[in-house]
Order: structure tokens, then sequence, then C-alpha cells
């Protein structure tokens, strides 16, 4: 399974692709970050991260986009920037076809470090570890990404096999218990 971890961000949106599968060694296929000027336009700034995650989606072709599922913060217009670079990841996911998973930063701590509390030096040495890489990669926005593939690639078999099973479920419908029988308990 090949996914693009996205930490979505304004002047830094970060970027990772990991390939592998649960109970396997995962490789760290690229990373980078996507920035733009604080300064600039938001328009603008807007189609310069959707022109680098389509470079990333053109060149590294996922199978699946893991994005940071925004959550709130006390900053405003950073959880506004973070929201938009979000909707921008999901849009240019979407546009192709590729599935879109979110992940919330605890949840991705927990998957890589065992802790949703863990802090960034703990996620990027953790990423560092799983991926046998020399040193973390830098900034935080990238680790991130690389943190949220991997949290992917180890969730989506649950995911999936959880999805199937409601799936079949609803597919089925309620099932009674013999106590429940419309003919029971009625007078003949």
């Amino acid at each position: 399974m090949r996914v693009l971890g996205v930490d979505p961000g304004l002047t830094r949106c970060g970027i990772g692709v990991v390939e592998g599968v649960a109970g396997r060694p995962l490789t760290m296929i690229g990373v980078g970050v996507v920035r733009t000027p604080a300064d600039a336009d938001l328009g603008h700034r807007l189609v310069a991260v959707e022109q680098g995650i389509e470079q990333w989606l053109d060149e590294h072709r996922p199978e699946f986009v893991a994005v940071e599922r925004v959550f709130s913060q006390h900053n405003v217009r950073t959880v506004m920037g973070t929201a938009q670079a979000s909707a921008v990841a999901i849009l240019c996911a979407s546009r192709r076809g590729i599935p879109v998973a979110l992940h919330t930063p605890s949840e991705v701590k927990a998957a890589v470090t065992g802790s949703g509390r863990a802090d960034k030096a703990q996620v990027g040495a953790m990423v560092t570890r799983l991926l046998r890489l020399a040193a973390p990669p830098k900034p935080a926005d990238a680790a991130d990404a690389l943190a949220l593939a991997i949290c992917h690639i180890w969730r989506a078999p649950a995911q999936n096999r959880l999805q199937q099973a409601v799936a079949l479920h609803t597919a089925q419908g309620p099932r009674r218990s013999p106590d429940s029988h419309p003919s029971k308990g009625r007078p003949a």
C-alpha cells in the first residue's frame, strides 16, 4: 500500500509518501514541504498548495491519501488556514478518485508512538526509527506527514474490516431474536 500523508498548513504543508503493509517494515518513498509566502494573497497560496500536492500525486501515484483532521485551536486564523489547506488536499485526491482518510493528531501520535499525547520530538524520533532514516525529517511538518501515512497503513486494514462488517450487517437487515418473533406471545 502506498500512502501520501498530508500535514495541512498554508505556510508549510508537510507531504510524505510511505509504502508498506501492517506488520512489515515500511519504506519512505519521499518527504517534503509545500511552502507559501505568508504575505501572499490567500487565493495564490491555495493555488500553490494545490500545485504542490498535484505534483506529489503525479510523481508518486499513491493508492490512498491520509490528511490530518483539523481540530479546534485557540488561534482561529491558524485553524482556518489549516482547514483550507486540508480541503485542497482532499479535493486533489478526490478529483483523481483516490480514497482519503482523515486522522486526528492524537490518533496519529498514538499509532506511531503509543501515546496520544506525544510531542513533536517523540513523533519525529519514532518516524525516524520506523522508517530506518539517518535523522528525523525537517521541519516537523514533514515528519508529521510521514506519521500520517504510517498511521493509515497500520489502521486501514482494521478500519476496512469494520466497514465491511457494518455493510454486511446493514445489507442483511436487523436480526430478530427468537423471542421477538411477531407470532410469539400472541393468542391463537
